[in-house]
């Protein structure tokens, strides 16, 4: 089977899907060499990303703008290069053209609290979405909540919308040595004892209330708040000067966006992952810490809930008191803290790329040939 591959996103911000879909195609690569990969990149910087392997075969499409790399760009390449199945890791397909189409759907935040989006963005959410929506043959969906959404909200049958959740790397799953440790604790100055949150920054993620909730209860208990990532992504820059109007200061460690291999020794030395957003469609942070033994507070709603199951804290996320609360808990009860960081490695370890690949190339094998 010859699969072309959309990777306009490929060299985008730091963020969960970008780390989906460069794991997801290394999997496919590395582990499904019966099939072809046509890679289709916009910079042609990225050739040359995925070796010389024999699977593989990479391709610049030109478009200098968004509409016209999918809408004509990548058309014209197809019909030329000739495939049995496209497939884009993140939102968008050709709205022309015979060949099967999939794409990856990511979370629907848009429609569940519209009011947090770019007016531009909420445009091509109206007009654009849903017709990727129908032309799809299939569309992913990294968790039940998100599948649940694309059905109610793009009216897209139950049948051609398919759960498979995102996976993790196997370094979660392994104890970063001592020594290692104490290197990336001097290097980003992280604190002795410190709760950690791990992303960008943007209205779902409810940074604010947050940051409330932690001047409540990290400051009096000696815990500081070390924030990997944590820059605007949109709409909240007023937000990231929450900690300075809390009268933070030193309590608050912006350490900027960490190398996946680095990761695993922040979430191991934190006493707790702090993720009570509005929405998440999957939330994955939550795996990760879960698979270093982090204990997680999260929030009681949508994709986060799904995850987490009974491995985490949940909390009420529009409120500050509940999350506090929810803070409190996870750093003062040591018998929680002990069942949590137990039934979080066993939660986590079926969040595979192995799992993720193979249940993402099922579906384009059964769209690439039908009955």
């Amino acid at each position: 089977m010859r699969i072309a591959v959309m990777l306009r996103h490929y060299d985008q911000h730091g963020g969960g899907v970008r780390v989906y879909t460069r794991a997801l195609l290394r999997e496919l690569i590395e582990h499904h060499p019966e099939h072809e990969y046509i890679l289709l990149f916009n910079n042609p910087a990225l050739t040359g990303s995925f070796g010389c392997r024999p699977n593989v075969r990479e391709v610049v499409v030109p478009g200098k703008s968004v509409p016209l790399w999918d809408q004509v760009g990548v058309p014209r390449a197809v019909r030329r290069l000739g495939i049995d199945v496209l497939f884009n890791p993140k939102y968008s397909v050709p709205l022309t053209g015979r060949y099967p189409a999939a794409w990856v759907c990511h979370g629907l935040d848009w429609y569940v609290m519209p009011w947090a989006s770019r007016r531009i963005d909420r445009l091509s959410h109206r007009y654009l979405i849903p017709r990727y929506a129908r032309r799809a043959a299939a569309i992913v969906a990294v968790s039940e909540i998100t599948r649940e959404h694309v059905h109610e909200f793009l009216g897209v049958p139950l049948d051609r919308v398919h759960t498979v959740y995102t996976g993790i790397e196997e370094v979660y799953n392994q104890t970063v040595p001592p020594e290692q440790r104490a290197a990336i604790r001097g290097k980003f100055k992280l604190p002795e004892r410190y709760v950690l949150y791990s992303g960008a920054v943007y209205p779902p993620k409810n940074f604010t209330r947050l940051i409330q909730a932690y001047a409540r209860v990290g400051p009096r208990l000696g815990v500081s708040l070390v924030i990997a990532g944590g820059e605007n992504r949109f709409l909240s820059e007023d937000e990231l000067k929450e900690p300075e109007r809390q009268q933070l200061g030193e309590w608050v460690r912006w350490a900027g966006w960490v190398e996946p291999h680095t990761l695993p020794a922040f979430y191991q030395m934190a006493e707790a992952l702090l993720l009570p957003s509005l929405f998440e469609s999957f939330g994955l942070p939550i795996v990760e810490a879960m698979a270093c033994g982090c204990p997680v507070v999260t929030s009681n709603c949508y994709g986060t809930r799904e995850i987490a199951g009974d491995a985490a804290i949940l909390v009420e996320p529009r409120s500050v008191d509940s999350i506090a609360e929810g803070i409190h808990r996870a750093l003062t009860d040591s018998s929680l803290r002990e069942q949590l960081i137990a039934r979080g490695r066993v939660h986590a370890q079926p969040f595979t790329w192995e799992r993720c690949a193979t249940q993402t190339l099922q579906v384009l094998e059964r769209i690439a040939s039908p009955g």
